[in-house]
């Protein structure tokens, strides 16, 4: 028997451990949307599930340490509440970022990203008046565009070593006008209507050389919102996936262990009751 309450205390010590990924990832996710995506209510659940691994995970190592049974079975019923969340969790997280992706751009080395790849609640979020105005302002106040400024020699970046460089979606949408509406370049945030315009996305006409507005309000820097979330959502997924792999494993392992001590503790009343009847006291009341 004490073997096997060393066996759960070992388990939900690795439990423990294992809730560090994931709130790492919250946490991660959290500085991103302080910095880069600018959408803030992505990370909480990771956190929360994060943070409930670790207090079940305690609760458990002291119900393992002194035996205390209602501890192991509140371990053992809020680990399966918290790997059921989390698996609703990982497929959520695949189901709104399914759709969307960046589309090659001839003679260009970065991609560009458009809000009609993309559906769904997310989407939908994204896009809304009252949510983009909060995004486009963190996004502003971030000063992810002034940061793309390089220069050679004391002069901005010639056109094509900018065409070759690999930008992230948000610096393709919201930092540039889209390529198909003919702007010449000048430097990174300043792009000349040159002969007059050859495209007919909306967003030619939303595009501005003012470093306040540049493309905030274009459907491109949306998308760019979108595949950047994308990215980090899957990244984040990935972790989860394995994490939960090994919490299903180490909770199907801490369910036998507790079934054997429950059997054990069974065995020894029903040996006791016998030793009883086969030695009974001589003391009678």
């Amino acid at each position: 028997m004490r073997t096997s309450n060393h066996l759960i205390g070992f388990l939900n010590f690795l439990t423990f451990l294992l809730s560090i990924p994931i709130l790492g990832g919250g946490i991660w996710l959290s500085s991103r949307a302080n910095n880069t995506d600018c959408l803030k209510f992505l990370q909480w659940p990771l956190i929360v599930i994060g943070v409930s691994i670790m207090i079940v995970s305690l609760a458990g190592f002291a119900g393992a340490c002194y035996r205390n049974t209602f501890l192991m079975y509140l371990y053992l019923w809020a680990m399966f509440v918290i790997i059921a969340t989390l698996v609703g969790f990982v497929i959520f997280a695949y189901a709104v970022t399914d759709k969307g992706s960046g589309r090659p751009v001839m003679n260009r080395v970065y991609q560009e990203y458009y809000l009609q790849d993309y559906s769904g609640w997310l989407e939908e979020r994204v896009k809304s008046q009252s949510y983009w105005s909060k995004i486009s302002s963190c996004i502003r106040d971030s000063h992810v565009c002034s940061k793309m400024g390089r220069t050679v020699g004391g002069l901005p970046e010639s056109p094509d070593l900018f065409y070759l460089r690999k930008l992230n979606p948000i610096e393709s949408g919201c930092c540039k006008p889209p390529t198909a509406c003919g702007y010449v370049y000048m430097n990174e945030t300043f792009w000349s209507a040159g002969g007059g315009l050859v495209g007919y996305d909306p967003d030619c006409a939303r595009w501005n050389n003012d470093q306040e507005q540049l493309c905030y309000s274009c459907n491109s820097c949306k998308a760019g919102v979108l595949a950047s979330l994308k990215k980090s959502w899957r990244k984040v997924s990935v972790i989860n996936i394995v994490i939960l792999i090994l919490l299903v494993i180490l909770y199907v392992v801490a369910c036998a262990a507790f079934r054997h001590i429950k059997r054990m503790d069974n065995d020894e009343d029903f040996g006791e009751t016998r030793m009883e009847k086969a030695q009974p006291s001589r003391i009678h009341f």
